[in-house]
């Protein structure tokens, strides 16, 4: 194209000009014209100054859009890798199948008959059911092997509950801390005798923790009792707060349904006021029911306030002192018990556990003033003070009150506030007051339970090894990414279960 060809008048560029309220033409060139500009600047018909007058722009915008269009017309010219381009080749083997099998059942939750049809369609092998089931079956035994080899002298708290699968318990236990699950047994019943088999064998594997976190369940703590009768068997609060909870719930709920009662009767009795008749039973059904909303929902109130007391400023971790939280936790268990006449068939059960769960669910609080008094000892300042910088550390990082309060603490303390900050650390992550673990295992467990009516112990000893030794891939908890609950729990690499069960991986190197 000529320089000729194309013509554009000054009096464009002057109206351009004069339609923006900067003066800058730049801004309101069209997208054809800014295509224009990059075609002759690369054609060099012209040089950058004189496309620079003629359109009234600076040079680097000519430049600018000289990069975009010799961009572009690279683009168009390279030559795009097919979609079927091979990446790598694959020696696919019986031994490799072997090992496939296992990830699709154990990684990707495949069933069986998945695992068959899968290989049929993508990679045009036939194999029998029979011969998946054998795969699987055939790994149990070294992942079992593994699982008894495994020394548990470092567990140092462990967190004990029952989950259920069809109605028949299968026992847990786990340790907080590393999250390994050293216990994994389907059983019949879930007795005292049952659970004491199960951990005298643990103990002769080396397990001797100093306390064990479990629920309320008689037979699991006479059996810890029997074992090791000098660890202390303090109470989930996990499972107290989901009772309160519960209990809150249902109040809530029945002073709504009350609610909803009143507002029928009410517009009954208006009904009935509108037409001319006057209803003598429905004027005193509602009055009746008007008191008794009132009741239901003052109670419902009261005891979803004494929940969040229990909850906030008795069970949680960071708190007063042993002595103030009993107190506290006695003013309201009195409280409840006052209005146990109210809903006696919610109350009266939660009164009790609450009673009998006293002194263990607040044994982390005694063991916190015995940790805090020997820091404060070592570090030499008050206890009150390494509790309040306990505090703080407690709360949310993007909690802004949390800074507020921790850069007096850090003028006070100085040079001790970092080390006395690490050893607060380890206080808190080693505090354990609850066997949640054991329910977010349970839902882990659930994508593969669904798979099939029936569990054996063999198929829970494959996936107790397989979760022991999976890396994570994530974690809320730096520390553990990378790692799986054994290497956390040993403190030394293993190689990947894989290779574990005897396999060896393919390596594209």
């Amino acid at each position: 194209m000529e320089e000729t060809d194309v013509c554009y008048p000054t009096a464009s560029v002057q109206a351009l000009q004069q339609a923006i309220p900067n003066g800058c033409p730049a801004k309101a060139l069209p997208p054809s014209q800014r295509l224009d500009i990059g075609v002759r600047a690369l054609a060099q018909t012209q040089t950058i100054t004189d496309l620079a007058d003629q359109y009234d722009v600076s040079r680097k915008f000519v430049y600018q859009q000289l990069a975009i269009a010799g961009q572009a017309l690279t683009e168009a010219f390279t030559p795009q890798a097919p979609q079927d381009q091979i990446l790598f080749q694959l020696p696919v083997t019986k031994h490799w199948l072997r090992q496939f099998t296992l990830g699709l059942v154990l990684i990707c939750h495949s069933p069986l008959r998945g695992v068959v049809e899968l290989l049929r369609d993508l990679f045009d092998t036939d194999i029998s059911l029979g011969t998946v089931a054998t795969i699987v079956q055939t790994a149990v035994t070294p992942a079992r092997q593994r699982n008894q080899s495994q020394d548990l002298s470092r567990v140092r708290v462990g967190a004990h509950d029952e989950i259920f699968q069809g109605r028949q318990p299968v026992l847990v236990g786990i340790d907080p801390l590393s999250t390994y699950c050293y216990l994994l047994s389907l059983e019949e019943q879930r007795d005292a005798d049952t659970w004491g088999v199960h951990l005298l064998d643990l103990q002769q594997r080396g397990l001797d923790p100093d306390y064990v976190v479990a629920d309320a369940g008689s037979a699991l703590r006479a059996a810890q009792a029997e074992v090791w009768p000098d660890a202390p068997c303090r109470s989930d609060v996990f499972h107290a707060l989901l009772l309160l909870s519960e209990v809150v719930g249902k109040l809530e709920n029945r002073a709504l349904a009350l609610m909803t009662t009143c507002a029928a009767l009410q517009r009954k009795v208006a009904d009935n006021k509108q037409q001319g008749r006057h209803d003598q039973s429905s004027v005193k059904l509602l009055s009746n029911a008007t008191k008794q909303q009132a009741q239901a929902m003052a109670l419902a109130d009261d005891v979803a306030v004494l929940a969040r007391w229990l909850h906030f400023d008795v069970l949680d971790l960071a708190g007063p002192a042993h002595a103030d939280r009993l107190a506290l936790y006695d003013f309201i268990l009195a409280e409840l018990r006052a209005r146990v006449p109210q809903a006696a068939g919610l109350l009266r059960p939660l009164a009790t556990y609450l009673q009998n769960q006293r002194d263990d669910l607040l044994a982390f609080a005694a063991q916190l003033d015995r940790d805090f008094a020997a820091l404060a000892a070592t570090f030499a300042v008050p206890a009150a003070l390494v509790r309040t910088l306990f505090a703080v550390q407690t709360r949310e990082r993007d909690d802004p009150g949390r800074w507020r309060r921790d850069a007096p603490l850090r003028n006070i303390l100085g040079a001790r506030y970092f080390p006395l900050s690490q050893a607060l650390d380890e206080v808190s992550r080693h505090t354990i007051r609850a066997s949640s673990l054991v329910e977010n295992l349970n839902s882990r467990l659930r994508s593969y339970f669904f798979l099939r009516r029936q569990l054996g112990n063999d198929y829970l000893a494959l996936l107790q090894f397989f979760l022991n030794h999976r890396r994570y891939l994530r974690s809320e908890h730096p520390e553990r990414v990378g790692k799986s609950p054994a290497e956390m729990l040993n403190g030394a690499r293993h190689p990947h279960w894989l290779e574990l069960l005897g396999y060896s991986r393919f390596s594209r190197n």
